[in-house]
């Protein structure tokens, strides 16, 4: 496996996903779709053919 090869292909998908899902999240926001002034987020990483189950939760405050 060539390191820097994998390390610039994880780094891309992480760019992938931070981009898309911060744009999920304003939108969902702007469109007020939003019961409360809270907004729990939940993000599980997944990897077929592995036993990868990582979760990470925050909770953003809308006030």
């Amino acid at each position: 496996m060539n390191e820097d090869r994998f390390n610039m292909a994880v780094r891309q998908f992480l760019k992938v996903v931070g981009v898309t899902s911060q744009r999920e999240i304003e939108r969902i926001v702007r469109e007020g779709k939003i019961e409360g002034t809270k907004l729990k987020l939940r993000m599980t990483l997944t990897a077929e053919n592995t036993p990868l189950n990582h979760v990470v939760e925050e909770t953003i405050d809308l006030r």
